[in-house]
């Protein structure tokens, strides 16, 4: 058996992993789209680094698209097989493929409008919206919690990993020549005592371990603290200097923790009186999705459902759904919130926002959660004094926020908390990934400390055989 790397290696996006069993059959980790990455995006998502009619078997550990974004690409180039997934996975993916293909479609556009000037040949997108909806047939959910026997060689365990709704730890069981080990990827691993989700679980001793490593190297702060952080910010921002609070935010889970940390405080009564906007279609669409799944969320939140049957709408909410309602609100001079996505500020409405808001210093972008260093929201975090947003030059005058508790990523401790249940001796592998590689050095220290023996951190297209 050997694994292969060709994806999230090094680095924090564009998830995807190889296990070739003896018997040649191949086993898919993930098929995440690279973001972030600066000149070099296009250049990763053109190639997938295997052949995808290889393919025997799809494992996909949650929707987000640094996770998902290149199965219409894996599906158009071959792989017609089954994708393995929860089912609160398979709706989000639904909604997230369509959208991230039309994404492509309208970035390309942008793009093909400037090689017709330069007389340059015209360019396709990864995939279309046709594309993304034939790949949904392929989604096949299973159950958390229940061994799920894919070939006669292979069962495959999910485990709650509490980074997203729907999300997933992977657990794959393997006999070969008489002898079953585990393997098990970690997908994403959230935060232990989060505001809308359950924990990650526990999971059956593994032989090897694939695990992310995000924040590696980071201890976050409370969540309490960062829900205080929050109305500060907005107090400062939208009452005391009468500016606008831009978020940059994910729309699956971000969004909704923001939502909620604003509806409680609403109901608590400290929430200022400003209008907030969520300009995201894409939001509204994967909060309904949130809804129809309360089996993901923690006790508390299963308590809150008794009395407040939408935990994620209060008076003051606005939805925008149109891109002329988007354009207006750049003409509005009334102090507000506006959330919008990306959460790295790498693509969507926001970058409008921020491009529109970034000049006057009553405003501030605030940003929640991990940002790609060479994103927007990137550079932004860094303190650049500078940006360019759609190849013109910005002075960065609005204030800067970070609230990096909010993280739907464990910190380090976290990571340990989910590696609890493991006898150290008996993990004969561990493979860092979904991290940058200077953060991954420290965490590997940290764990060597820890008792885990062979820990390594492949780099990109590295194959490494499991004996």
């Amino acid at each position: 058996m050997k694994i292969a790397f060709h994806g999230a290696a090094r680095t924090v996006t564009g998830s995807k992993h190889i296990i070739t069993l003896d018997n040649g059959k191949k086993i898919l980790l993930d098929c995440g789209l690279f973001q972030g990455m600066g000149t070099d995006t296009d250049r990763l998502n053109e190639t997938l680094g295997f052949d995808p009619g290889g393919i025997t078997y799809m494992l996909l550990s949650h929707a987000h698209i640094d996770h998902t974004g290149l199965i219409p690409r894996l599906s158009k180039l071959g792989y017609q097989g089954p994708i393995y997934c929860t089912a609160a996975t398979r709706d989000l993916t639904e909604v997230l493929l369509q959208d991230s293909a039309e994404i492509q479609n309208d970035d390309i556009k942008y793009e093909n409008k400037k090689r017709h000037q330069q007389n340059l040949p015209p360019l396709e997108p990864l995939y279309t919206v046709d594309d993304a909806l034939h790949v949904l047939k392929q989604l096949q959910p299973v159950d958390y919690n229940t061994w799920t026997r894919i070939d006669p060689d292979v069962e495959v365990l999910y485990t709650d990993a509490g980074h997203i709704i729907g999300s997933a730890c992977v657990h794959i069981r393997i006999t070969e020549k008489g002898v079953t080990r585990q393997l098990t990827f970690s997908g994403d691993v959230g935060r232990y005592g989060d505001l809308i989700l359950k924990s990650p679980e526990t999971f059956p001793q593994a032989d090897f371990i694939v695990m992310e490593s995000t924040y590696g190297s980071t201890l976050h702060e409370a969540a309490k603290p960062s829900d205080e952080a929050l109305l500060r910010y907005i107090h400062e921002t939208c009452i005391s200097n009468k500016g606008k609070l831009i978020i940059p935010a994910f729309s699956v889970g971000r969004t909704q923790e923001l939502l909620y940390v604003l509806n409680t405080a609403q109901l608590a009564g400290k929430l200022p009186a400003v209008d907030i906007f969520v300009d995201s279609p894409l939001s509204l669409e994967t909060t309904e999705v949130v809804i129809r799944h309360p089996e993901c969320f923690n006790d508390t939140l299963q308590q809150v459902l008794r009395t407040d049957t939408n935990p994620f709408d209060f008076p003051g909410l606005h939805y925008i759904r149109t891109v002329e309602a988007s354009k207006q609100l750049n003409f509005r001079t009334a102090p507000c919130v506006i959330i919008s996505a990306s959460g790295m500020a790498e693509a969507g409405r926001v970058k409008h926002h921020i491009a529109n808001n970034i000049l006057n210093p009553q405003n501030m972008i605030l940003l929640v959660g991990y940002c790609e260093p060479d994103s927007l929201g990137g550079r932004l975090m860094r303190g650049a004094k500078q940006v360019h947003i759609y190849g013109t030059r910005y002075d960065v005058n609005a204030r800067i926020g970070s609230i990096r508790s909010m993280s739907a990523h464990g910190d380090y401790q976290d990571l340990g908390h989910w590696l609890a249940g493991q006898v150290p001796d008996k993990v004969q592998k561990l493979f860092l990934v979904h991290g940058e590689y200077e953060v991954q050095q420290i965490f590997r220290e940290w764990l060597l400390k820890k008792g885990f023996k062979d820990i390594q951190i492949p780099a990109q297209h590295t194959e490494v055989d499991l004996g």
